[in-house]
């Protein structure tokens, strides 16, 4: 297991950062936000097309619904690794149902206290969960606010779309509106009033908002009122609810702006506020309380339930350092500092999500920070609780049908502690690793490697889903093996860090030696292998390097090939994709953040650059093409803005002219491009997977039962033909395209089967378009793991017993005779 360790001196590390799951000293490092996905969304601007995602999942949607569906995708691991978590709910009736939020991964729930998860939230548009809240009167009612609040850490691509109410315990959602809100920090409902329920809603991150402050409704979210705005620059982030009377509600607003090229994460009007009567008015609390706008950053705040007078105040300063903690014994009238000396300080504190008082105890609280540290005595004293847990903590909630049992999220998943703290086990079966790259080992299928946010280089030596393990630190970016030997490894971190390992992952050693440092390194420095001589890498900063001795050397092969330092304190202007022609070792194609495309046909003796006629816009990927040596092409990321131009380029002349391919697509960031020995095309999407038999004329869905969430990277196993879906917050998924799969999914499109009753509950019945001799049926989960299976003979139609199943949603596959289906439907 790869540890960091304490160091004389801070350690300056980055947005996903490195990690420890020792009871070795606690890193501390320093984190600065890069928000990768925003920053590739938005350039060559400073914001994100509003409205081109959600028309883009309109299209995706019309187009399933338009098709059978066919194949599917089969869940790929890891389960065990894990990705950010953003809250932790309980039922208040039922000690074993837990209900999760994932940053970028959408709703877990279980029933028997972690052993099985079911994600309830799929069909929705956005994932991403700011926080949810259950009834305390009604176990089956749930609230979840979309849009992770939390700032700089990576993920941060799109906004949520509002909130969302479910009347049977997460089995299906409405929207209830505030749409506009971007992220939402906080839901809260009135303990005596299930009607009333207010949001804390921080706005957009990236641009000035007045959809700010705290909303109410008073009849179940058909109606919302703005009830405390603050600023176009000021959100709230955090509130707490009295116990017993919802009419008193704290609410902690927090001054912060965020562009692609600077922060700012405090000010004056970082506050905290009081309402007595049900939000109508509010009074800002100051007694005590710090004043100075460099001391006020995000501010989190608890009350607590067993003495309602008591709350403990969390504040970071503007900068992000721990500023201090504060107590109140008379609801909010005067505060006192408690210590705060004992708190470690990492200096990015806007990151985590602050302060928990015990509901049994007001003088026990935890809090949040790059690890949990707790005091028994009010805030005098505090030590360190949950050891050997990852660390960037978010989330925690206690147990009220179980003293001492307390749940703890942070970056690296679940975690559930039976003993208040004392120890934990983390949960091994929540599929939400954030990918930002993947690769699968040429010669062994069954070691499949990823590069994650926040969760490092990982892999699986077994094919297997929880038996992962993390062989590099860091935020993890290409995995690379060399195809003629499984013992030789590449992996990389962020800003180019590179490193191998000749040992099949026992030890790593930096490879980086003739690079220079002061050539810009993008965050996701893009490596690739010479097809036909696996001695030889390249490496892409701002100029492309070369190595002919496994990455022993490296040796500048090219000019600068962006348009050189853009202005702002976040790399721009770097080398962001890497293709060399299987056909033509000298040809090599590379693609730049900065929207530039080179080519060099003499292994970079001598560039040219061919994207004067291409967008403007931030190139994901470079691909040669397989069959044709003046063929490649070139995926976009990003919107249109009124241009008449597309996401999918293709020549077929080194670039001296340009077919846009993108056919049908709609306007959305197309993140990654493989091509297969059929000639068929696949894309790496905002929006799923898609595939293309004609070489872009017409686009169509590759399955369905991928979970509404963004692909980053998709990689084809040429040897097995199985094509790898990388997903940011869902983990991976894999799906044997061997065959020619669009072809064969093609003569499928005539076959029919009804399903009825659907939902359904007990019995399920299938009906055929004609009578088979032989029907295999298989019963999918959503995670794409087969549940049930049933063989049939010479029938039509078909009942199955569904009443052992979990309440969820399922695919039907229906195989007849050479014939095959893909349905869905609901057990409830």
């Amino acid at each position: 297991m790869f540890r960091v360790f304490l160091l004389t001196f801070l350690l300056i590390s980055f947005a996903g950062c490195n990690f420890s799951e020792s009871n070795e000293e606690t890193p501390i490092r320093k984190k600065l936000p890069k928000d990768i996905l925003f920053m590739q969304r938005a350039f060559p601007l400073d914001h994100i097309k509003q409205g081109a995602y959600e028309e883009a999942k309109l299209w995706r949607n019309q187009k399933i619904s338009n098709k059978n569906l066919n194949p599917s995708w089969e869940f790929s691991g890891p389960e065990n690794i894990g990705g950010r978590i953003t809250d932790i709910e309980v039922a208040p009736d039922n000690q074993d149902t837990y209900y999760v939020g994932a940053a970028s991964g959408g709703i877990f729930k279980t029933t028997d206290a972690g052993d099985n998860w079911i994600p309830i939230f799929d069909d929705q548009p956005f994932l991403s969960i700011g926080d949810i809240e259950l009834s305390q009167n009604n176990p089956e009612l749930v609230w979840a606010g979309t849009g992770e609040p939390n700032a700089g850490g990576g993920s941060l691509a799109y906004d949520g779309d509002g909130v969302y109410k479910s009347t049977d315990g997460g089995l299906s959602w409405e929207n209830k509106g505030l749409n506009e809100v971007g992220s939402i920090g906080k839901v809260k409902m009135d303990p005596n009033n299930d009607n009333r329920v207010y949001v804390a809603a921080m706005g957009a991150l990236f641009r000035k908002d007045t959809n700010r402050g705290v909303y109410r409704t008073t009849n179940g979210g058909e109606d919302w009122e703005q009830v405390l705005f603050v600023s176009d620059s000021t959100g709230v982030i955090d509130m707490t609810i009295h116990p017993t009377n919802g009419d008193i509600v704290y609410a902690t607003s927090w001054e912060r702006t965020r562009r692609p090229n600077d922060r700012q994460y405090g000010g004056e009007t970082s506050r905290i506020y009081k309402t007595t009567d049900g939000g109508d008015n509010w009074t800002i609390l100051t007694n005590g309380l710090p004043v100075s706008p460099s001391q006020k950053g995000r501010i989190s705040i608890d009350i607590s339930k067993s003495n309602p007078n008591v709350l403990y105040a969390m504040y970071a300063d503007a900068v992000g350092n721990v500023q201090g903690v504060y107590k109140t014994i008379n609801g909010g009238d005067s505060w006192t500092a408690v210590n705060s000396n004992q708190l470690i300080n990492v200096g990015f504190h806007w990151w985590f999500e602050g302060i928990f008082v015990d509901p049994s105890d007001e003088d026990i609280i935890y809090y949040l920070g790059l690890n949990v540290q707790k005091s028994t005595n009010g805030g005098t004293s505090w030590f360190n609780s949950f050891s050997n847990v990852h660390v960037d903590q978010h989330a925690l909630a206690f147990n009220p049908s179980l003293p001492g049992q307390v749940l703890l999220g942070n970056d690296g998943g679940f975690y559930k502690s039976n003993n208040d703290g004392v120890s934990s086990v983390k949960d091994l079966t929540l599929p939400i690793t954030q990918f930002y790259r993947f690769h699968v080992d040429f010669q062994n299928p069954n070691k499949i490697y990823g590069g994650a946010q926040d969760n490092s280089t990982m892999r699986t030596t077994t094919g297997g889903l929880n038996d992962w393990a993390i062989i590099t630190g860091g935020d993890g970016f290409q995995p690379l093996v060399d195809p003629t030997n499984t013992n030789v490894i590449y992996a990389l971190s962020q800003y180019g860090n590179l490193m191998k390992s000749v040992n099949n992952g026992t030890s790593f050693s930096g490879v980086t030696s003739g690079i220079s440092g002061a050539d810009r390194k993008n965050w996701d420095t893009p490596i690739a292998l010479d097809p036909a001589d696996s001695q030889t890498l390249y490496y892409g900063a701002n100029r492309l390097y070369k190595s002919v001795n496994a990455a022993v050397s490296w040796t500048s092969i090219s000019p600068d090939l962006s348009n050189g330092p853009h202005q702002g304190n976040l790399v721009y202007g770097t080398i962001i994709s890497i293709s060399v022609s299987p056909l033509d070792s000298q040809k090599i194609v590379v693609g730049t953040d900065d929207g530039n495309v080179w080519i060099t046909q003499n292994g970079g003796t001598e560039w040219t650059k061919v994207s004067d006629d291409l967008p403007n816009r931030w190139v994901t990927k470079v691909l040669t093409d397989r069959e044709d040596v003046d063929s490649f092409y070139v995926t976009f990321s990003g919107y249109r803005y009124g241009e008449n131009n597309g996401h999918v380029y293709k020549t077929s002349d080194n670039g001296a002219t340009w077919t846009n391919i993108s056919g049908d697509l709609p306007d959305m960031p197309v993140n990654s491009i493989a091509k297969d020995i059929y000639g068929n095309l696949f894309l790496a999407t905002d929006i799923g997977v898609l595939a293309s038999a004609d070489e872009g004329v017409n686009w169509d869905i590759l399955g369905d039962n991928l979970p509404s969430v963004v692909v980053t990277d998709i990689h084809l196993h040429e040897p097995t033909e199985t094509l790898y879906a990388a997903t940011y917050g869902r983990s991976s998924y894999k799906m044997n395209i061997s065959g020619d799969i669009l072809r064969v999914q093609s003569q499928n499109q005539d076959f029919n089967v009804k399903l009825f009753p659907n939902p359904t509950k007990d019995n399920l019945n299938i009906k055929l378009d004609n009578r088979f001799q032989n029907i295999k049926i298989f019963i999918v989960d959503n995670l794409g793991r087969t549940v049930k299976t049933k063989n049939f003979k010479n029938i039509q139609s078909i009942s199955l017993d569904m009443s052992a199943l979990s309440k969820a949603t399922y695919l039907i596959k229906i195989v007849a005779d050479q014939n095959e289906i893909t349905k869905k439907v609901i057990v409830y």
